[in-house]
């Protein structure tokens, strides 16, 4: 089935496996999943993440993280940018993620990043997701 919002799917899907306190979430793979999905492991709100291409479609596993209690190190996850409202920032006005505890996910000309190194590179672009 297609989906308007791939990405907001795949957010979903991660919520959705938290909630069930799963060990990883099986998601259809796509360019823009797999580059969120590094840097969620690069910021430390997954475990890891690997990649099965045997199956049709291809799938993107990503392993979710927990604190030695069953707490999950996601709090939260929000989509800023949607289909029927596309949200940019420029680079002086990147937004800050609960005061700097969470993590602002931007597309730019040069790739999906951080919102800090947005601001290292001075670029700005489409911001796509918040995680906390």
């Amino acid at each position: 089935m297609a989906h308007t919002d791939p990405i907001a799917d795949m957010l979903t899907r991660v919520r959705n496996g938290i909630m069930a306190e799963k060990k990883d979430v099986a998601i259809p793979l796509s360019t823009i999943k797999l580059d969120i999905a590094k840097i969620l492991k690069e910021e430390g709100y997954i475990s890891n993440f690997r990649v099965d291409k045997t199956k049709m479609p291809a799938q993107l596993f990503v392993e979710l993280k927990y604190s030695s209690k069953k707490q999950n190190v996601i709090e939260g996850l929000k989509r800023i940018s949607k289909p029927g409202r596309r949200v940019y920032t420029e680079a002086d006005s990147i937004p800050k993620v609960l005061e700097g505890l969470g993590v602002a996910v931007i597309s730019t000309s040069q790739g999906i990043v951080t919102g800090k190194e947005c601001k290292k590179r001075n670029i700005g672009g489409e911001v796509l997701l918040y995680v906390w």
